[in-house]
């Protein structure tokens, strides 16, 4: 078992700039990263789905669109 690294925090994705013209802009998804390191996104879109990725650097590198979507952390 990963050793726990961090508490349990919820984040929102916030698209600054949508290249796509899929997800649009503002707050397109939230999610949670688990104290293993592991994370959870789901799209607030009409196009809903769960993805888990193993860390919050792999979802920042899939997602962030080299600046133009960002992570804001609630907690």
């Amino acid at each position: 078992m990963k050793k726990k690294t961090t508490e349990m925090r919820r984040f929102r994705l916030v698209r600054i700039e949508d290249e796509t013209g899929v997800s649009g802009t503002g707050i397109v998804a939230e999610g949670c990263e688990f104290s293993t390191g592991k994370c959870c996104l789901t799209w607030l879109s009409q196009f809903a789905s769960v993805t888990i990725f193993d860390s919050m650097k792999v979802l920042e590198e899939v997602h962030s669109h080299h600046g133009k979507s960002k992570v804001e952390f609630y907690d």
